[in-house]
């Protein structure tokens, strides 16, 4: 029983932390801050098996292992408290502390973080007092009813602990369960007797217990007041839950973003021929929609960023300090550009990439505005949560590519989980070194000075992106007919170009592939190869090659330290 008290004290104290959070700062919930902790101190090995594992679930997966532990953690909470009061309450108070440290380590906290953890902990703390208080009292008054049967022992325990002091049982002095050895002590085969006037019933030997505590038809007195304390403590968490995770929506910032009217690009997009698109089924489209593009980050809570007060900060090695806000963003000249983006966790066949159409103002230019100094070569940009992508300064200047600092994505003001209301674009750079989302600050400064948030972690500080390709049809594992089958894809060298993709069957001769039209350099681009098959299983392996001579290497590398390499391959078995 004591596991379940202190299982509904942990429950009680992370609803109300989480709706006293709502109410103030979702950012301050506990659960988000010892997420966040737990993703900022992830060794590298441990990061990509979550990421290979779990995909775009990893954050879930962190959130119920967070659970887990508190959960386990407040079993044994619980276990301790019904043995001494104090020790339950020393526990929750280091659960407290945890909670409330990790809150003040988010990003720009205040001494406010810490309240909603220690609201939430004495929340806890006084469930925990009134769910052990009714625990014990029931416990006693069953031992108690348990020794009038013949032969019962006369002992009362609960947990681990012989009752014999009226504090260890939460019931008045009057009312002493008194030990076996003690004058007056109740044996098996004492017949209590009860006085209708008090309430109390009496062995031989003294008061035994209290009438609050007697038995009725329905069961103890005791036993139903612990179990409308546990339902009470049910009720209390599940409210707070709920409620406040509805308070914080309130804070959602969808309402803004609706109400955004984009101007028209200064430089628009060149329309797509139709020869973008091969008319392959399953292979991937050029534009991938924003609801497909996938999303990594280290955000457990889409931060919601509101339009009106967004400024980005542009300081450090400048001659000249800026400070935009999103109006004047939006009314400076805005550029359309087609660019790929691509997770330096993306393994070889991996999802972790997408095409999109991209409006926004030049990066390059409001970093030539602020005249960064002589010997500065790196851009240190953060988010609204604190993260930090460092990109090279030469590459956001460089004149032949369009980086920007984004506002709209596939025609459609940005979406909250992809960065509004403004992140960074850099084609040709791995998303940690280049996409920083819901960024505001950009400090112009060195690579020896700083450092991005994945660099400590084991990943390279410069990242460009690796020549690649990815064979989206047949699917590995998949079965086709015999005759002819197409194989096709996508093949990326962002700011580099594909120049050609190549099959093989079997480790036999390559074989050209045909590709699809792109609007620049910047995109991934379709292929496909229209393949013989024969009966049997087949292995399929694909490489590209950019426009720079170099072809895909089928060296096999991990995604660490700075992307993975080898050649994509499919297991077909083909049928008559």
């Amino acid at each position: 029983m004591g596991a379940v008290c202190g299982l509904l004290a942990a429950a009680a104290a992370m609803g109300i932390a989480q709706l006293l959070a709502g109410i103030s700062i979702p950012a301050a919930s506990p659960v988000i801050a010892v997420g966040s902790v737990a993703i900022n101190h992830t060794p590298l090995a441990v990061k990509d098996w979550a990421t290979s594992t779990f995909g775009t679930n990893d954050k879930t997966v962190l959130l119920l292992g967070v659970f887990v532990v508190v959960f386990l953690y407040a079993m044994v909470v619980g276990i301790l408290a019904v043995r001494r009061l104090s020790a339950g309450f020393a526990g929750l108070a280091l659960f407290a502390i945890i909670g409330a440290a990790a809150a003040l380590t988010r990003h720009d906290a205040s001494a406010a973080y810490a309240l909603p953890t220690i609201g939430g902990a004495l929340a806890g703390a006084f469930a925990l007092y009134r769910l052990v208080l009714t625990a014990r009292a029931a416990a006693a008054d069953a031992a108690v009813r348990a020794s009038r049967a013949p032969g019962a022992l006369p002992r009362i325990e609960f947990g681990q602990t012989e009752f014999t002091d009226p504090d260890d049982i939460g019931v008045p002095d009057d009312d002493e369960l008194r030990a076996p050895d003690l004058p007056g002590a109740v044996t098996a085969g004492d017949a209590p007797t009860s006085n209708p006037a008090t309430g109390m019933r009496a062995g031989p030997g003294g008061p035994l217990q209290a009438g609050p505590l007697q038995a009725g038809p329905g069961g103890s007195t005791a036993r139903r007041t612990f179990l409308a304390t546990a339902g009470v403590t049910v009720a209390a968490a599940a409210i707070g839950e709920v409620g406040g995770r509805t308070l914080a929506t309130r804070k959602n910032v969808s309402a803004a973003r609706a109400a955004i009217r984009l101007p028209k690009a200064a430089v628009p997009a060149p329309a797509l021929s139709a020869g973008v698109n091969l008319p392959v089924p399953g292979i991937s489209p050029f534009i991938t929609p924003n609801g497909d593009f996938y999303r990594v980050d280290t955000a457990l809570l889409i931060p919601q960023v509101d339009p009106t007060s967004w400024q980005l900060r542009i300081h450090g090695m400048v001659e000249r300090e800026i400070v935009i806000t999103f109006d004047e963003l939006l009314k400076r000249p805005l550029i359309e550009d087609y660019v790929t983006l691509c997770c330096v966790s993306n393994p070889v066949e991996g999802p972790y990439i997408g095409n999109a159409k991209w409006l926004g103002a030049s990066y390059g230019a409001l970093i030539r505005e602020a005249r960064p100094l002589r010997g500065a070569d790196q851009l240190l940009c953060t988010s609204v949560d604190g993260f930090t992508s460092g990109t090279p300064l030469t590459v956001v200047l460089d004149a032949g590519r369009d980086s920007l600092i984004a506002v709209a994505m596939n025609g459609t003001t940005l979406p909250t989980e992809h960065g509004f209301p403004a992140r960074l674009v850099v084609p040709g750079l791995y998303g940690y070194v280049s996409a920083c989302k819901w960024v505001v600050d950009i400090e112009v400064t060195t690579f020896a000075k700083a450092v991005g948030y994945w660099v400590p972690l084991g990943w390279s500080q410069q990242a460009p992106i690796k020549t690649e390709s990815r064979i989206d049809v047949p699917g590995s594992g998949s079965s086709v007919k015999v005759g002819r089958v197409p194989v096709a894809g996508v093949a990326w060298a962002q700011h580099k170009g594909i120049e050609a993709v190549e099959v093989r069957v079997d480790n036999g001769a390559w074989n050209e592939a045909t590709l699809a039209a792109v609007p620049d350099l910047d995109t991934w681009r379709q292929w496909v190869y229209e393949w013989d098959a024969t009966a049997g299983p087949h292995l399929i392996e694909a490489r590209a090659t950019d426009k720079t001579g170099y072809t895909q290497t089928s060296v096999i590398e991990p995604v660490a330290p700075n992307g993975a390499t080898g050649y994509p391959s499919a297991q077909v078995n083909v049928t008559a």
